[in-house]
């Protein structure tokens, strides 16, 4: 697989890091990165990482201006793209084509060869102009993720969190994340349910067939009768 990664300068840097060490470590896993000016910035104070350090996670890392570059043909085939984090910029340039650095436009590539273009949108709250950006490209066939924490897991950690939002947009390529805490249910699982018993066929077919009622039922029916008029004549 030959995924495309864009990282903006929105908060959540720790996401897109977290992201590219699971890919690193998927050797069927071709990534291509390219790293907007601001999210350099954004990288060295949320993570404490250089960039540097972010960008050797990548097979093949791009400048953000640099529009000569593979992927910003659709000639240069990929299996897809992910902006994580994605900026309400960079979200409001995908969808008007405006693609002014590489971001977006290995972006605008994706959606325009029909491929699997995912944008871990972050900002709050979203306003009307946010969200009808997010509708049109949802519309365009791109998927939506922006990075919500659960709690079912129970999380202890910011790690914790961080990394069941990386599963999820791992999930968006079908890509394995063996840690994950899968959902399983409130419940546990109950076993099948053994086969009925044949009907014993001196037992009423409206009778429960619990011992202790046909007891009950027995002992009350053995009971003299005191005289006393039915209560439902």
């Amino acid at each position: 697989m030959r995924l495309v990664v864009g990282m903006t300068g929105a908060t959540g840097a720790a996401i897109g890091v977290r992201l590219l060490q699971h890919l690193a470590e998927l050797s069927s896993v071709e990534t291509h990165l390219v790293i907007s000016r601001w999210a350099r910035s954004t990288i060295e104070l949320e993570t404490g990482l250089t960039v540097r350090e972010v960008t050797a996670l990548a097979d093949e890392v791009y400048a953000p201006e640099d529009q000569g570059a593979k992927i910003s043909s659709g000639s240069f085939r990929t299996d897809g793209m992910v902006i994580v984090p994605c900026s309400m910029k960079t979200l409001a340039g995908i969808r008007t084509g405006y693609a002014d650095g590489l971001v977006c436009q290995a972006a605008d590539v994706v959606l325009k060869e029909r491929g699997r273009l995912v944008l871990v949108a972050r900002e709050t709250p979203l306003s009307e102009i946010h969200l009808e950006n997010m509708l049109a490209l949802s519309r365009m066939g791109a998927a939506i993720v922006p990075p919500m924490p659960a709690f079912y897991n129970h999380p202890q950690t910011v790690d914790d969190i961080v990394e069941h939002i990386t599963t999820r947009i791992l999930d968006q390529f079908n890509l394995p994340s063996p840690a994950a805490e899968r959902w399983a249910g409130i419940r546990p699982a109950r076993a099948a349910r053994p086969a009925p018993a044949e009907q014993n066929t001196t037992t009423s077919p409206t009778s429960p067939k619990d011992p202790s009622w046909l007891t009950t039922t027995s002992a009350a029916s053995s009971t003299p009768s005191t005289g006393k008029a039915n209560s439902c004549a």
